[in-house]
């Protein structure tokens, strides 16, 4: 029996929508800080962020040092809700019949809720960089990944960001950037070597 492949996806770019300009124009509204240095500043701390060093909590309270007027559940829900989901979404139940899916993704969980909600049945795993401590493109949470997986398994992965490619090709992983016209989605299965399988699977379905 062939080893299933292991498709491993990030969430933003990919699935879901990056933020937007509207957010943070939103966020800096009323307020003495400007959407060039709102924007500026959070990519300062989103490193720490991103790998747990600063809890959600910590970071909203850092934000109200800069902006005495945010509110941490209004400026939370305006997250969320800026993250539109993306085609490649509805691609998961297709994909989760031929494949394992794992998610990995550089992000605050606690902002990913709603979304995770619809990710989860199809997924295998999910890791989340705040969660583990890492981020990409660090080696180690691609090999945290990986540890979930058998020898001689097929591995494709793909991102929205080349620099977080470049890592796993020393790991024997295929990869595969997600553009921004979504035409990586016709590309999922081919690099699985499952195109024909699934046809194949889908007529032999034993239904008694």
């Amino acid at each position: 029996m062939t080893a299933r492949p292991q498709l491993v996806l990030d969430l933003a770019g990919v699935l879901i929508s990056n933020f937007s300009s509207a957010v943070w124009l939103q966020l800096s509204e009323g307020s003495e800080i400007s959407f060039h240095d709102i924007r500026e500043q959070f990519d300062e701390v989103r490193k720490d962020l991103w790998t747990g060093k600063i809890k959600e909590d910590e970071f909203w309270e850092w934000m109200s040092l800069r902006m005495k007027q945010i509110n941490k559940e209004q400026g939370r829900t305006l997250l969320m809700q800026s993250l539109e989901p993306l085609p490649g979404l509805n691609y998961l139940a297709e994909w989760s019949e031929i494949a394992d899916i794992h998610i990995l993704s550089n992000h605050c969980r606690e902002w990913l809720e709603p979304i995770l909600e619809r990710v989860e049945p199809y997924t295998r795993s999910i890791t989340i960089s705040n969660q583990v401590g890492l981020r990409k493109p660090d080696i180690r949470i691609y090999q945290h990944v990986g540890k979930q997986f058998e020898s001689g398994q097929t591995v494709v992965y793909i991102d929205d960001q080349e620099k977080n490619l470049n890592p796993v090709i020393e790991l024997g992983w295929k990869t595969l950037l997600a553009d921004k016209e979504h035409k990586w989605i016709e590309k999922v299965e081919s690099m699985m070597g499952e195109g024909k399988e699934l046809d194949q699977k889908r007529d032999s379905i034993d239904f008694r």
